[in-house]
């Protein structure tokens, strides 16, 4: 099914910012290994996977429609020199995220596309949960400081 130019651009862009979340998240994920932050470790890998699985959507959708994936872009990491600032940057890719999904649902609802609205609303209810789990850890480390957060993530 031949899709609408625009359309496949924009799942494009959105694609290049899946996997610029793995790396992100997986570069995070060996640096909390490295440092024996375990839980920290597991969170982080299984936010990778999911992203994963949402670059695989993205790239079966433009291939549906008729569009070649390109998967050689990446934006801009944030990796972070210490737990704080990883955690920071993933909040801010999260952001970004949530707002370019909105965007890419306006479209695809605008050219008539439903059913890449639908996909793109099951992935934006995954970056919501990711926020809400960013959150959460940033406001342990709140309540309880940082090192004591950190004790709690060894394995």
């Amino acid at each position: 099914m031949k899709g609408n130019r625009k359309l496949i651009q924009t799942l494009d862009s959105l694609l290049a910012d899946e996997l610029t979340a793995i790396n992100q998240y997986m570069v995070h994920s060996e640096m909390c290994a490295n440092w024996g932050y375990e839980k920290l470790h597991q969170h982080f890998e299984k936010r990778a996977i999911d992203e994963m699985k949402h670059a695989e959507k993205l790239i079966g959708r433009i291939l549906f429609l008729e569009g070649t994936p390109t998967v050689s872009t990446l934006g801009k990491m944030l990796i972070g020199k210490d737990v704080p600032k990883q955690l920071a940057g993933d909040h801010a890719l999260e952001m970004g995220a949530i707002e370019a999904y909105n965007r890419a649902i306006v479209l695809a609802g605008e050219v008539g596309d439903f059913a890449t609205r639908e996909i793109l609303e099951q992935i934006l209810q995954d970056e919501d949960r990711h926020i809400d789990g960013i959150e959460e850890l940033q406001d342990q480390i709140g309540h309880m400081t940082l090192p004591i957060f950190l004790t709690t993530q060894v394995k």
